[in-house]
């Protein structure tokens, strides 16, 4: 069976650096990646990339074995969900509405969502707490509430891999855990594969069983979570020593 996701000699650069140089890694379904790295290092055009947003300088990117340009647009919706950093509602919709875009790449041209699709677009609000919601206006949302429904619209697309830029954007401390939690179980149960820009090496240890470091000079280090985040390598990667703290064994990286 083909990976999930897979990328052959990738090279990417941005704003005049190399955020990686033929990078090769595979993702399995069930499977979690977390992306690490400085602000700047390129982990974001990196995603987009993965994504099928922004052209590679070399190399290419397969989705169960086809390229993005093989799988069209519509196709590629269907195997990979895509969260940005920012989200912009241009024009008032609610709660709800936002949430059934998620099904767009399900629907045929002319067809209208079916009661179906609002039932996964309502379980999906359930999921992430913004059920009682539904008939709110988007733009009077705060942050926090417009990243969960974010989430909750890329649960409707209901795509077997997710690529997360910074998922915890905007969200407190409950919320991060919970949406954490919420693709874990996405992992677990549907053999969903996540790949997730995270900030924190604790919860990437925590949530994922890989990590990709982009030290944004075209080095990035792939491994298992266990063997590759340490100190002095998180140290180096960030460009400030750390110092590893075990707590009922989970490991947690505090600065020096």
């Amino acid at each position: 069976m083909s990976a999930l996701l897979e990328t052959r000699d990738l090279t990417v650069s941005v704003g005049g650096h190399v955020v990686c140089r033929d990078l090769n890694l595979s993702l399995a379904a069930g499977e979690r990646l977390a992306i690490l790295g400085r602000n700047g290092a390129g982990k974001s055009t990196l995603l987009s990339v993965l994504a099928g947003l922004r052209s590679a300088d070399v190399g290419e990117v397969r989705l169960g074995g086809e390229t993005y340009a093989a799988l069209g647009p519509r196709a590629a919706a269907k195997r990979r969900g895509w969260l940005a950093q920012r989200h912009s509602d241009a024009f008032a919709s609610t709660v709800l509405e936002t949430a059934l875009t998620g099904r767009h790449p399900h629907l045929g041209r002319w067809d209208w969502e079916s009661k179906r699709d609002t039932e996964i677009a309502r379980g999906a609000l359930q999921a992430v707490g913004l059920a009682e919601l539904e008939e709110r206006d988007v733009q009077t949302l705060s942050g926090g509430e417009r990243q969960r429904l974010a989430i909750a619209t890329l649960l409707t697309q209901a795509a077997p891999l997710y690529l997360l830029d910074e998922p915890l954007a905007h969200l407190d401390l409950n919320h991060q855990i919970a949406i954490l939690d919420l693709f874990a179980g996405a992992a677990q149960d549907c053999h969903a594969g996540l790949v997730m820009v995270l900030h924190e090496p604790g919860l990437a240890d925590r949530y994922c069983d890989r990590a990709l470091l982009v030290h944004g000079d075209g080095r990035c280090e792939l491994g298992a979570c266990r063997e590759l985040l340490t100190a002095e390598r998180l140290g180096s990667l960030y460009g400030h020593p750390l110092k590893e703290v075990v707590s009922d064994g989970r490991r947690w990286f505090i600065p020096v």
